[in-house]
């Protein structure tokens, strides 16, 4: 057990450069603080301990606001940046070295007691404010863009972003925050796209109104002379 409390704190280090010192990663890094609460919760749950579990979960969405379920499986060297917001459904599997930022949703699409949230693979970097629906899996390596909606599951080595999540890379990035360049990019390219379409449907109404506006001028001189 203090093997692996200590790796959550070299953890901390590896992945966030603002981390300074070992008392302050202790007393003010809240998704810390969640997963190490969650490991306790896990065990409760597993062990038949469930309401336990379930209070222990709740309190340290109080205090940390992260929300894991007691019943989310979480491998190593996992780590949530900032982590307001974050919510982890009963049925998520987390592999290890996997990074989440503020704001990212691992939830459920259906009220069936199953299999029905989100499996994430090794080494998966999960953007601010990322929401991934159902039961689906996130290959190894593979980075979702801030803000991405991802309802279908992705291959290994692969950048998604958008609404829906688009694959816009393949390959692991050389940065572990490409994904983010990857994602402004593709929003700019998208905001482009619809600018393009707009003007297009924007010429066929003028064109047709100017049709409209002749073909009721010529009714009206039709008119006239009878």
């Amino acid at each position: 057990m203090f093997r692996l409390l200590r790796e959550d704190l070299q953890t901390v280090f590896k992945k966030d450069p603002a981390a300074r010192s070992t008392l302050e990663v202790l007393f003010c890094y809240p998704g810390l603080h969640a997963i190490w609460n969650h490991r306790v919760a896990h065990f409760l749950w597993k062990h038949k301990i469930r309401l336990l579990g379930r209070i222990m979960s709740h309190a340290a969405r109080f205090v940390t606001g992260v929300e894991i379920h007691p019943g989310a499986t979480i491998g190593r060297r996992f780590f949530i940046d900032h982590g307001m917001g974050v919510v982890i459904g009963e049925t998520s599997e987390i592999g290890d070295d996997v990074l989440l930022y503020q704001g990212v949703v691992l939830g459920g699409t259906t009220h069936e007691k199953k299999k029905r949230h989100p499996t994430i693979g090794n080494n998966v970097v999960i953007g601010a404010g990322a929401i991934l629906l159902g039961d689906i899996v996130i290959g190894d390596e593979a980075r979702v863009g801030a803000g991405s909606v991802v309802v279908t599951s992705l291959e290994p080595k692969t950048t998604a972003v958008g609404v829906p999540a688009r694959v816009v890379r393949r390959g692991r990035p050389e940065e572990a925050l490409e994904h983010d360049r990857e994602a402004i990019k593709a929003m700019l390219a998208e905001q482009e796209g619809m600018i393009d379409r707009l003007s297009r449907i924007e010429e066929k109404l003028n064109i047709k109104t100017e049709n409209n506006g002749k073909g009721k001028a010529g009714a009206d001189d039709k008119m006239v002379r009878g």
